[in-house]
């Protein structure tokens, strides 16, 4: 049986030589959900399971060609940000979105920090970001550890979420954030979802598998491709976490370190909005 493609999803990130997290996660799964993926690269990262040993930054210029190019012909439905390592990607990148895709959904994955440590964007770009990005998010996806630099504030309970949730829609103009719990201790794991009025929240069992590489990066794209593809935003959180989960529990199990999902698992690849 074909499976009928639905929603373009333009994705601006940086590439994972070991595929598990980045462009190559993007779009797998975007695929898997039966989205069409595009591509604006940011970065090319040397990396496997084991971390990030070199990186090496898309110039500002290539990375505005590329998305002008997809959004003139193809055109879509929503945007996913990933890696934006400096300032002039960022500016290049709000730039192009507001030239040529200013009405398409905007999902922002505020990539940091690679799961080995290695960072991944500079101080100034995090200023770029929080005045060129978060401010046409139509969602923004940071764990813990992000929320708090976007926030400076400290984040150990779920009241704390709650209120770096409201700072990042009152202070920095989100229009909603979903703030991932899996950093707090406890047997269960906590999401947020806070759009300016309504808390809404997700809670889960813990499950601790050492293949956890790029799951932030799978649940961003699978949130944009359901945007795209008309769910509303709770409903696409929903999906989304159900396709991480079952990414994560199915695992194959690749590389000496952290390894890559599932990504050919799905869930719902037909969504009804």
């Amino acid at each position: 049986m074909l499976t009928r493609i639905h929603g373009r999803i333009l994705i601006v990130a940086g590439s994972d030589s070991g595929g598990g997290a980045g462009i190559q996660a993007d779009i797998k799964t975007v695929t898997a959900l039966a989205g069409y993926a595009a591509t604006a690269v940011t970065a090319i990262t040397v990396q496997n399971t084991q971390g990030v040993t070199a990186a090496i930054e898309v110039s500002s210029d290539i990375v505005s060609v590329q998305m002008i190019s997809v959004l003139s012909d193809i055109g879509a439905d929503a945007v996913k940000t990933g890696m934006l390592a400096s300032t002039g990607i960022i500016e290049a990148v709000a730039g192009a979105l507001a030239s040529h895709a200013p009405h398409a959904k905007l999902v922002c994955d505020p990539v940091m920090v690679a799961k080995g440590g290695h960072k991944l964007i500079s101080d100034t770009a995090i200023d770029a970001l929080k005045a060129l990005i978060l401010p046409r998010a139509t969602v923004l996806t940071p764990n813990l550890p992000e929320a708090e630099v976007l926030t400076g504030m400290t984040i150990r309970s779920r009241a704390d979420m709650e209120h770096a949730a409201q700072r990042l829609h009152g202070v920095h103009g989100v229009h909603a954030v979903l703030i991932k719990g899996g950093h707090l201790p406890g047997s269960r794991v906590p999401d947020l979802l806070f759009d300016g009025s309504t808390a809404a929240w997700w809670e889960d069992e813990r499950i601790e598998p050492r293949h956890t590489h790029g799951t932030g990066c799978t649940l961003a794209s699978a949130i944009a491709c359901s945007l795209a593809q008309g769910l509303m935003l709770e409903a696409a959180v929903t999906r989304a976490r159900d396709y991480v989960r079952a990414a994560l529990i199915s695992a194959p199990g690749l590389g000496r370190g952290h390894g890559p999902l599932n990504h050919a698992h799905t869930v719902r690849p037909f969504p009804e909005g």
